[in-house]
């Protein structure tokens, strides 16, 4: 949906004047401020759509109330952020479209495009929220979904970093991300691999026959999985990683593992496997479930993001 018009990286926002959407514009202008990055902040208004057969598919315009509204939302933005971050540069357009096809038209790879969980769009999803999941799904950069608490996001600072791997691609590219985020603030990175025992067994009697516990196989393969996924990691930068790492293994699924390593984090960043579909509703069940339980910014990494 992006055209190929070449320019900086940029952080941008989904706008619509609820709490969800100003804890998401707080945490977007932070990390516009350590990325030295300018704020593209988006108001999609929505309007309704009529097909003539002269003009064909338009749009209606915004009735003087709505576009009145609209400006008021936008100079509290562009209030808000020079009142946090004096250093940010923001700009702010209001669009016609639905929020998901505003927001997507404007990010280009090496974009951050920043939502929050719930507020924007007409219709609620079963999944966070309609647009954060859509987005989530189809964007061509990494996606930032950020939970609002009484319109403030719970953290805005990257000082600890929670990444999922399981040696996929998706989950090294979610790596090479978490390890940039992380080093935006000279954070720590916390790598975490779960597994699961994929049926009931007798580990007395596997042991007796000379079989390894299957708890002890799953543990080493987690190890060699970890410890290759950061050599390599470390292999493509060329001063290695400029970030304290450590690492949590454990037999849990991989939403609940997580979680419970991002107790005390400020982001969780997952690769997702979904197929952005048309309706982009498809992302992976980690992502999903992810998106779904965390109270903290949840960065995402579609599948169409490139590297």
């Amino acid at each position: 949906m992006a055209s190929n018009e070449e320019r900086s990286p940029r952080v941008i926002v989904g706008i619509d004047g609820s709490e969800h959407s100003w804890a998401a514009l707080d945490w977007a202008a932070a990390e516009a401020a350590r990325r030295g990055a300018p704020i593209l902040a988006v108001y999609a208004l929505g309007m309704p759509m009529v097909v003539s057969a002269n003009a064909g598919p338009t749009r209606f315009d915004p009735t003087e109330e709505i576009s009145d509204q609209a400006i008021e939302v936008m100079n509290r933005v562009t209030e808000r952020v020079r009142e946090l971050q004096p250093s940010v540069t923001v700009e702010t357009e209001t669009a016609l479209d639905e929020a998901p096809v505003s927001l997507l038209r404007h990010c280009r790879p090496h974009d951050l495009l920043v939502v929050g969980t719930r507020g924007l769009g007409a219709f609620a999803s079963m999944f966070v929220g309609s647009v954060s999941v859509r987005v989530a799904a189809q964007a061509p950069c990494p996606v930032a979904v950020v939970p609002s608490r009484e319109g403030r996001p719970a953290t805005t600072s990257l000082n600890r970093v929670v990444v999922g791997v399981d040696g996929s691609t998706n989950a090294r590219r979610a790596l090479d991300l978490a390890v940039d985020l992380a080093s935006e603030s000279g954070g720590e990175l916390v790598v975490v691999n779960s597994w699961e025992v994929p049926y009931p067994y007798d580990p007395v009697a596997m042991t007796a026959m000379g079989y390894e516990p299957q708890e002890k196989l799953f543990d080493r393969k987690s190890e060699e999985l970890v410890a290759g996924m950061l050599a390599d990691a470390a292999d493509e930068r060329r001063e290695g990683l400029d970030v304290e790492v450590s690492v949590v293994r454990t037999q849990d699924t991989p939403v609940n593992a997580l979680l419970r390593a991002a107790e005390g984090a400020d982001a969780i960043v997952v690769g997702s496997r979904g197929r952005g579909t048309v309706r982009g509703l498809i992302m992976g069940s980690v992502g999903q479930g992810v998106l779904h339980h965390s109270e903290i910014p949840v960065v995402v990494l579609p599948h169409r993001a490139e590297d």
